[in-house]
């Protein structure tokens, strides 16, 4: 690729973004721990999706020592509904790792960026360019797009080799003298107009070169591989209830979960009816008499990147002269008590469950 091509893509990308508003409340910002904030909110997460979550974190903890200070269950129901939680643990993490290890300044070299729990290479990358004006390439699906389609490249995007070939090819084009805003612009560019689904090459800047608009073809880039069929997961919740008051626990281990709260609950084979074995799991001896199992609730659905989540609720009346005891070991170890009317506010649920409690509580 020669230097006139390269100046040609640059100066086509940035007069475009120019012209072209795309407003964020992140956007032009320089204090590098707001933009952590935006970049890690924005892993995996819509732009619309993600502003009202970015706005209620800068209120709540406008500088790092006060997210630090946070308890991790303040910050999990804080990011309830984003998904993806290790995001608001790392967060947490790093955030403690600069308040408490670097006196609350925030890492000015990508190496330092890069080694924050949580940050991959693009976080690095967009934090470095735009807060200090480092010359690191970002490479995210919009910018994979762009690339993809420009120099009709068939290298599946999903392949460790290709995104070192992406990654290159970024870093050549990249603007040394404003990389953050050759970093912004690629990938509003991405979103805006070199979109996945019928993209506006009429009043593409970049349109007399891209190649695979001369093939007419914008539509079969970028290439991927094919993807891996998700498992389906069936999970019976049982929402106690016992006077005002219900039965929560908090997730152990290290999945997905990890630290959010749930109900008492067990796996079952499909969404349908409890069999037998399933009674015998949650009711291991002796039922005490004046129990009541409700109905099962409707689906709800969650999509994870390797699972297909489905759950039912069913309510379990327990009379108030049946005593905690009962509820100490089985699928109820680990639980506690609390007013149904403090779910909502007191604790951080996965999706599947807090698209339940709309409606429930």
């Amino acid at each position: 690729m020669s230097e006139e091509d390269v100046s040609n893509f640059r100066r086509g990308l940035l007069g475009w973004a120019a012209r072209t508003l795309r407003p964020m409340p992140w956007k032009g910002e320089k204090n590098p721990y707001k933009i952590w904030l935006s970049e890690v909110i924005l892993q995996q997460t819509r732009v619309e999706q993600g502003m009202p979550y970015y706005e209620k974190f800068v209120k709540a903890y406008p500088e790092v020592h006060a997210l630090a200070g946070a308890p991790e269950d303040e910050v999990l129901k804080m990011w309830e509904g984003l998904g993806y939680y290790s995001r608001a643990r790392n967060l947490l993490s790093a955030a403690r790792h600069i308040a408490h290890e670097r006196n609350g300044v925030f890492p000015d070299k990508y190496e330092d960026i890069r080694a924050l729990k949580g940050v991959g290479d693009y976080t690095a990358a967009a934090i470095a360019s735009f807060a200090f004006n480092l010359p690191y390439p970002v490479v995210d699906g919009n910018v994979y797009r762009v690339l993809s389609r420009y120099f009709a490249l068939d290298a599946a995007t999903d392949l460790s080799s290709s995104k070192k070939m992406f990654a290159s090819l970024a870093g050549t084009l990249l603007d040394p003298e404003q990389p953050g805003a050759f970093n912004q612009a690629i990938m509003d560019f991405g979103a805006l107009c070199c979109t996945p689904a019928q993209p506006d090459c009429g009043n593409c800047p970049l349109k007399q070169r891209c190649l695979a608009l001369v093939k007419g073809s914008p539509a079969d880039y970028p290439v991927r591989l094919k993807k891996t069929a998700k498992k389906d997961r069936f999970i019976q919740y049982l929402v106690v209830r016992r006077g005002d008051k219900t039965l929560v626990r908090k997730r152990a281990g290290r999945d997905i979960w990890y630290g959010l709260y749930e109900f008492p609950s067990i796996e079952t084979d499909s969404a349908g009816e409890l069999t037998e074995t399933d009674i015998r799991v949650i009711f291991p001896g002796e039922v005490p008499e004046g129990l009541s199992l409700g109905e099962p609730s409707e689906f709800y659905r969650q999509t994870l990147t390797h699972r297909e989540i489905t759950a039912v609720f069913r309510e379990l009346v327990v009379p108030e002269n049946i005593g905690e005891e009962y509820f100490r070991d089985g699928i109820f170890s680990g639980c506690i008590e609390t007013d149904l009317a403090g779910l909502k506010k007191n604790f951080a649920f996965p999706v599947v469950i807090s698209g339940f409690l709309k409606k429930f509580v």
